[in-house]
């Protein structure tokens, strides 16, 4: 007993403390929930959360890192961090509610809001996209292959990049669908001919939830998801203050600010702003069935091109089979303009992983070491090795 005590002290303080002045300002966000949180872990879980927290403070440490972790399993969370500075110029640290730019997780949201209005037979997802929108020139791109990024579309991203980069411009989707129907750019392929992760299909999805819900994307996925799973600090870019105190400011690795262009109003394709939690929160009610029933989920978790092995794409979720279906993982990352975030979940055990970051490295994306910890707890090392 005395030496679980002491385990479970020594992991308050190591989660509570910092070795520097540069640990001092990403000291936890969770100053009032640790104690809580450590509590409610049995012996393997704690050793998970300190050998979690050993990674993400080394890197921290190395300045390789610089974001919010959230980390849980079955319902449970075994660990919970932000490391580092929402805003440089003002020192600002990262907390709980810091609010990241999600980039491409933001297609998680809207395939399931697509989903959601297919689940009320409101969109048929096999129906041409020019069913709902007759003016559309590409007749025989359907909204399946918008979902599944297999509509060889032209990506607006490049094809407006002149447009982008005007001066305090703010484009928006109804501006990008003009563009295509008018100046109809060439698409890279034709439709269902092979997977071509494209921006465009999901901007075009936005208009499609707005043309059928008759609320814009920001409202629907307000009133339609966020608040009814209490994601509280989860809005589109149309619904924040950038200058908030609660939202971060991205840099580029030598810590310059990067500054927004056009694109970044563009939504469906990016430009959710959430957090770890809120995300978490989203994923367990996937788990629960809560969003769309498990049949539908099914349709998002199902591959729908086979060019490449092992790795793989749904609606809205990249897929891991890793040649075992008890580890089949759906994820999604992301990276737009110094932010980098990853999305992972594991179906079997119900794992989540969120690593979101507003400085530009690939730190974010190394999920790949949170699940050695988390696979190797049970073999790795013992109590007295931790302490």
């Amino acid at each position: 007993m005395n030496r679980i005590f002491t385990l479970t002290l020594l992991l308050v303080m190591f989660l509570s403390c910092g070795n520097s002045s540069t640990a001092d300002k990403s000291k936890t966000v969770l100053k009032e929930t640790t104690e809580e949180l450590i509590s409610n872990l049995n012996k393997e879980e704690k050793r998970v959360a300190y050998r979690l927290d050993t990674l993400f403070k080394q890197m921290n440490q190395m300045g390789t890192f610089n974001g919010s972790v959230l980390v849980a399993r079955a319902g449970k969370v075994l660990y919970q961090r932000s490391l580092g500075l929402l805003n440089k110029s003002t020192n600002d640290v990262l907390t709980d509610s810091s609010m990241f730019q999600l980039a491409s997780v933001s297609k998680v949201i809207t395939a399931t809001a697509v989903l959601m209005l297919h689940e009320r037979e409101l969109i048929d997802l096999n129906k041409p996209f020019a069913f709902y929108f007759p003016d559309f020139p590409y007749q025989n791109v359907t909204v399946n292959q918008l979902l599944n990024h297999r509509s060889g579309l032209a990506n607006y991203i490049y094809v407006l990049n002149s447009e982008i980069y005007q001066p305090n411009y703010k484009m928006n989707n109804d501006e990008m669908y003009t563009y295509y129907i008018t100046k109809n750019p060439k698409p890279y392929l034709k439709p269902n001919t092979r997977f071509n992760y494209c921006n465009t299909n999901y901007a075009l999805l936005a208009l499609l939830i707005e043309k059928i819900s008759k609320k814009s994307y920001s409202e629907f996925v307000r009133e339609e998801l966020f608040k009814p799973l209490g994601m509280k600090n989860t809005a589109t870019i149309k619904d924040i203050d950038l200058n908030g105190k609660n939202v971060t400011r991205p840099y580029d690795n030598k810590w310059k600010p990067i500054d927004l262009d056009a694109s970044d109003y563009v939504l469906g394709d990016k430009s959710i702003y959430s957090t770890p939690y809120d995300l978490y929160l989203f994923s367990e009610a996937m788990y629960q069935n809560k969003i769309i029933k498990a049949e539908t989920q099914d349709l998002a978790y199902t591959a729908y091109s086979k060019e490449k092995k092992l790795s793989n794409y749904g609606y809205g979720w990249r897929i891991k089979d890793m040649n075992d279906s008890l580890k089949k993982e759906v994820y999604h990352n992301g990276w737009w303009h110094g932010y980098r975030s990853s999305f992972h979940r594991r179906l079997n055990d119900k794992l989540t992983v969120i690593i979101l970051s507003n400085q530009l490295n690939r730190s974010a994306y190394q999920t790949y070491r949170v699940y050695q910890i988390l696979d190797n707890a049970q073999t790795g090392d013992t109590l007295e090795e931790v302490e």
